[in-house]
């Protein structure tokens, strides 16, 4: 019995074989100028990852974090780093038989380097970043020093109270009001400690008020607790950036002590109400007339 195979069946084996053939020889006949290519992008990436190594070390000694994409492409160019290592070590092998080498040998050789050059060289292409770290975000301190919070029913009751304002819907202010040492500072303190320790918002921030409030001074000081660096000197623009850049955060805690009169939180560039109903606000003053002009749930 006689088959019969169709010219065009014929056509492709031939061409597939002519490809593979064609890969064969490039790979063979190229062996010297891929192993050059490749030697020269992989000391390209050892010299490289080695500033970005010594950009993030002094990144760190600064007490500042690493971005997320440098710590991921310092760990794949670590990854080709390594796995490049064996290949170049079998080009030193191949070397030793240069009058005699296996065309197997070199063919396979030859291939695997071609294939990792692109992979280098992407990773070459890409580590070129312009900061390599970020200013550390303030965690409130003052709520780290909160340990003498007063363990008393009127405390208990009244901090249950907060906590429970704090995760009503539609309760955007709650005011804290008495007279001068009656442990409203320490209850606020112990207010943003278990807020922040039990993860109820993305930040909790704190800071003082005087009678002469100083708009600048308290801007900077939550814009650390932000990491955030102000690109306007202006008051306005200031608020400008730190009311967007607390807009991006879905719930915050603001806690502000000793208020002494009605103030407009939008003049700092805090944003609540219809404004951001993520953002609660916690005020202390003396004064309960304070809480009533600012629409405050009292405690």
């Amino acid at each position: 019995m006689t088959e019969y195979v169709a010219p065009a069946a014929v056509e492709i084996v031939a061409d597939q074989a002519k490809e593979s053939a064609s890969s064969y020889l490039r790979y063979f006949f190229r062996y010297g100028e891929i192993v050059e290519d490749f030697k020269n992008q992989r000391e390209a990436l050892e010299l490289k990852k080695e500033r970005v190594d010594t950009r993030v070390d002094e990144a760190k000694s600064q007490n500042e974090l690493i971005h997320k994409d440098v710590d991921n492409w310092l760990t794949s160019a670590e990854k080709e780093l390594k796995e490049t290592q064996n290949l170049k070590d079998e080009i030193d092998r191949v070397k030793c038989f240069k009058w005699c080498p296996k065309w197997g040998w070199r063919y396979s050789l030859s291939k695997k380097l071609a294939e990792k050059i692109p992979i280098i060289s992407k990773l070459l292409e890409t580590s070129n970043f312009a900061q390599v770290g970020y200013c550390r975000p303030l965690q409130g301190i003052e709520f780290i020093t909160s340990t003498d919070f007063m363990d008393s029913k009127s405390s208990k009751s009244a901090f249950n109270q907060i906590m429970e304002a704090i995760n009503a819907k539609g309760v955007n202010m709650i005011g804290l009001h008495g007279m001068p040492g009656v442990g409203k500072t320490t209850l606020a303190k112990e207010v943003g400690k278990h807020a922040r320790e039990q993860k109820l918002f993305d930040k909790v921030v704190m800071f003082t008020m005087s009678q002469n409030p100083n708009i600048r001074t308290i801007q900077d000081k939550i814009a650390e607790m932000f990491g955030l660096n102000f690109h306007t000197n202006t008051e306005e623009g200031r608020a400008e950036e730190l009311f967007r850049s607390m807009k991006g955060m879905n719930k915050i805690l603001v806690i502000v002590d000793n208020l002494w009169e009605e103030f407009k939180m939008e003049s700092i560039g805090i944003p609540f109400g219809d404004e951001h109903e993520g953002c609660k606000i916690l005020l202390t003053t003396r004064r309960q007339q304070v809480c009533t002009k600012m629409n405050c749930k009292e405690i």
